[in-house]
């Protein structure tokens, strides 16, 4: 202990748990008991709930040190506004500690729940941690109490929690909900509207459930759909607990199909709507390649199969569907480019599944991964063709190649070859080059955002269609596509969006 140590006081940040006095860990009570000064947060009202918890254990001859909030809910004329107002108020609260920390008086901030989860204690332990010896006493936070008065696992094994406050904007809390397994959104009060549509508009709201004031006189547990709003405190929060053996029985008229874009790779490609869907399954059907991106999830059963049986794994989904399932069909890249989405529509149109909901939720393409990773080529218009001639003649693909090369577009070229389709590149390139130079910049993009992705661009004339295979795409530059070195040697390829007059 330097000099400086033993000639001041220590402060404490103390977690008294959830509002259940019993619920106070044995250290919180002692270092109550050896503190000389006893600091706590309210409103303007006076009232502390953190001292409430702790009234049991405090003395006579303890200094207390209530840190009244300026503002809670209200306005201010604070020239900083409510964060100005905030900032002034803690700074001031941390120098009234300060003075008793100086005078080497124990110092003992009690918190709510945690003192490091959304607590005010952060905003003094900021300011005075590396000026006084401290200790922070950990808490059972609203979270665990919340779960363990719904009686109900928060999360189990793989499972992701995400923990949110109520006060974000309305569109990032679906987003968030619909992407998570687990969930818990705190400091609802003024927000609960906000955050009922959002669970409602993610498609959590049935599994979501109500907590008000766990542990604490006038608790109150229910489902989050059935809570008035005007009811709700600040101190409730919303649950979504873990999904594992909590998947409803469904009943036929209750299933769907979702087909989804996975992206281009793994799932940093995702979007929340389409992780939100992969975890509500109750099967995923898809090309086995595809399902091996998607995690494992308990309760769910995965079929996989072929890359050449569209048509039968879509109605597959769909009979799965018909029978009450809820059903993911796992498609690469985006669902409706070249891609699972048409094959499931074109089923779905038939009489016997004209009642079975089908969704598309869309992904990142191939294309906008290798054309983001080479710059900007697709800036301006452009084309998307599939050089493949197994589902249509390469009379027909020659035909619109020519055709938007002749409109100077870009070109993205999907399917470009394989082992059994090795000359469409070198017809492409041909064709190409009777209407381009043979200096426009080709992206050649293989494996994007996997573990052997290459993404490297050429000449037009240097094309080397035995440098291509299916898990490659290629972006053909128009007449304005420029490409280049920056100072860092990265190369670049952009297309500019404003074209040439005349």
């Amino acid at each position: 202990m330097t000099v400086s140590e033993q000639q001041t006081g220590r402060l404490y940040g103390v977690g008294l748990g959830p509002g259940d006095p019993r619920l106070m860990t044995l250290r919180a009570v002692e270092v109550i008991a050896e503190a000389d000064v006893i600091a706590y947060h309210s409103a303007r009202h006076g009232r502390s709930i953190a001292r409430s918890i702790a009234a049991e254990h405090l003395r006579a001859d303890h200094i207390e040190e209530a840190l009244v909030y300026p503002v809670t809910t209200e306005t201010t004329d604070h020239p900083g506004g409510y964060r100005g107002a905030m900032e002034d108020f803690y700074a001031e609260a941390a120098a009234r500690l300060a003075v008793h920390l100086d005078a080497g008086r124990t110092v003992a901030v009690l918190a709510e729940g945690d003192p490091m989860f959304y607590g005010s204690y952060m905003h003094m332990h900021k300011r005075l941690a590396d000026r006084y010896p401290t200790e922070v006493i950990p808490g059972v936070t609203s979270v665990s109490a919340a779960a363990a008065r719904l009686g109900t696992p928060l999360a189990e094994g793989e499972e992701v929690l995400t923990i949110l406050p109520g006060t974000l904007p309305e569109e990032e809390l679906t987003a968030r909900l619909a992407a998570t397994d687990a969930a818990v959104v705190m400091k609802l009060g003024r927000t609960f509207p906000a955050v009922r549509r959002a669970f409602e508009a993610s498609g959590r709201l049935p599994e979501a459930r109500y907590v008000e004031r766990a542990t604490m006189a006038g608790e109150r547990l229910g489902e989050l759909a059935e809570t008035d709003a005007g009811s709700v405190p600040y101190f409730a929060v919303a649950v979504l607990p873990s999904r594992i053996d909590a998947r409803p029985e469904r009943a036929p008229g209750d299933g769907e199909v979702a087909v989804v874009g996975t992206g281009p790779a793994g799932p940093l490609w995702l979007t929340p709507e389409t992780r939100g869907a992969l975890a509500a399954a109750d099967d995923l059907v898809g090309y086995t390649t595809y399902l091996d991106r998607v995690p494992v999830r308990p309760g769910q059963t995965r079929h996989g199969s072929d890359n050449k049986v569209e048509s039968e794994r879509a109605e597959f989904a769909l009979d799965l569907a018909r029978r009450g399932r809820r059903v993911a069909v796992v498609s690469g890249g985006d669902p409706g480019v070249f891609a699972m989405a048409t094959a499931v529509l074109e089923a779905a149109s038939q009489e016997e599944y004209a009642d079975v909901p089908v969704r598309v939720l869309p992904g990142v393409t191939a294309a906008n991964a290798a054309a983001a990773r080479a710059g900007a080529p697709l800036g301006h218009d452009y084309a998307t063709v599939s050089l493949s001639d197994r589902l249509k003649p390469w009379e027909v693909i020659a035909r619109r190649l020519s055709a938007a090369a002749a409109a100077d577009l870009v070109l993205a070229l999907y399917n470009p070859g394989s082992r059994s389709r090795t000359w469409q590149v070198g017809k492409a390139r041909d064709l190409l080059l009777e209407h381009r130079s043979p200096d426009t910049p080709v992206v050649l993009g293989r494996d994007v955002g996997g573990p052997s992705e290459s993404v490297r661009t050429v000449r037009l004339a240097d094309l080397d269609p035995a440098e291509v295979d299916m898990r490659t795409i290629l972006i053909v530059g128009s007449s304005q596509t420029r490409w280049g070195r920056r100072g860092d040697g990265a190369q670049i390829v952009w297309t500019p969006r404003r074209y040439p007059e005349g």
